[in-house]
């Protein structure tokens, strides 16, 4: 199966606990028998969404297609193993070029970035034209396709794009014994400092997709007081490490296991001779061969970051626990279900108090699904045109500050 996105982690204080996430109830309206008016104005976006945050008044009224019934392609969207299978095997590849830029971090490690260079590339864009950097998910890179669609759709409004492939993705080199993680916030420092010193006059924002959405969300919270970017976005993010665990070793969703965990693997072989002989802390043979993303992540992962267990690595790359921290605009996006970012493990009430985000949750979508729209069923997710509308809205903020 293609390179999918997901995997989990974020520290939060121990007085935390790791709860599954309540959806609040909506707001009911209430009706006078005498006045017959309503206390509590109807919500400005169709039903078929459930949409809450507190920038929402700030943010919906952005969305041109907020009033537009979510409606899933026939029989594919209507499974949500179906639609996440169908995205990942049959969804187009747009046409795009990249120019890799290889960085080179504080503890010697490599971060490769893809920037566009397809007819009309960035170069010759003016240099306060607004950049988007894109984060795939767990083993994605910029070969995806949820990742060229984006590129695609922000190119055509004049954006400057530029993926940012975790360490070892995308065939990436790799120079130290740490691959992909999901708490690993430096890298995300480095990479949006060294474009911002490229562009100095220019807006940057975030996209990024499960593991890259988790990644992505835990930098504007933990680094909110250095964050750079203007503007982020969201999606399929897992939030929570410890529930989306325990819920991709369920039933059918062993398949998503065992998908990541080949990929993880695969990865993995291609480097495993800079995990020997690290004081004998790396277990390299249950990286090259693990049973589950769990055994790969107790094996590998959890000692590059130094953590004592898997568990430990989970509780502490939770994206749920910053998001009341995050200070810039931020639309999170997720489908109800996802099987491999369940729902309940996304953090409604922190995104209801922090009045910089806004959620929005789609009936149907499964994991980088959402076949959708106009486009559906081989073309662009229907999230794209959502997510270029709020980054076309932050844009516009910016340009008239």
């Amino acid at each position: 199966m293609p390179s999918s996105p997901l995997s989990l982690t974020s520290t939060p204080p121990p007085s935390i606990t790791l709860l599954h996430h309540q959806r609040p109830p909506l707001p009911t309206v209430r009706v006078s028998a005498t006045s017959a008016t309503t206390t509590t104005s109807m919500p400005d976006h169709h039903p078929s969404l459930e949409i809450t945050g507190g920038g929402t008044d700030r943010f919906l009224p952005a969305l041109s297609t907020r009033h537009l019934p979510y409606k899933p392609f026939p029989i594919i969207g209507w499974n949500r193993h179906l639609e996440t299978i169908f995205a990942a095997f049959f969804r187009t590849f747009p046409d795009v070029k990249y120019r890799r830029e290889c960085l080179r971090t504080k503890d010697n490690g490599t971060i490769a970035l893809d920037w566009d260079c397809g007819g009309g590339d960035h170069s010759s864009l003016p240099p306060d034209s607004p950049i988007l950097i894109l984060l795939p998910g767990l083993t994605g890179g910029s070969q995806d396709s949820y990742v060229k669609h984006m590129l695609v759709k922000a190119k055509s409004k004049g954006w400057r794009v530029v993926v940012f492939n975790s360490r070892g993705c995308a065939n990436s080199p790799v120079t130290t014994p740490q691959l992909q993680t999901a708490s690993f916030t430096e890298d995300t420092c480095h990479v949006v400092d060294h474009v911002s010193s490229m562009f100095p006059k220019a807006s940057i924002y975030g996209v990024g997709w499960s593991l890259g959405g988790n990644i992505l969300v835990n930098y504007l919270g933990r680094e909110h007081h250095r964050c750079s970017l203007s503007g982020a976005v969201s999606l399929c993010n897992p939030f929570n490490l410890v529930i989306a665990d325990e819920n991709l070793r369920k039933g059918f969703n062993n398949i998503y296991d065992r998908a990541l965990r080949g990929g993880l693997s695969a990865t993995f072989s291609k480097h495993a001779s800079l995990f020997e002989d690290v004081n004998g802390e790396y277990n390299v043979q249950a990286g090259l061969n693990p049973r589950t993303v769990r055994e790969y992540d107790e094996a590998i992962t959890r000692v590059s970051l130094g953590f004592k267990s898997v568990d430990e690595y989970y509780s502490n790359s939770c994206s749920c626990h910053v998001v009341q921290h995050v200070r810039i605009p931020l639309l999170c996006i997720q489908a109800a279900n996802d099987p491999i970012a369940p729902i309940e493990a996304t953090p409604y009430e922190d995104i209801k108090k922090n009045p910089n985000s806004m959620l929005i949750v789609t009936p149907q979508g499964g994991h980088l699904g959402w076949v959708a729209g106009d486009e559906a069923p081989f073309g662009a997710p229907w999230t794209d045109n959502m997510v270029i509308d709020f980054l076309e809205h932050l844009r516009n903020g910016a340009s008239k500050q």
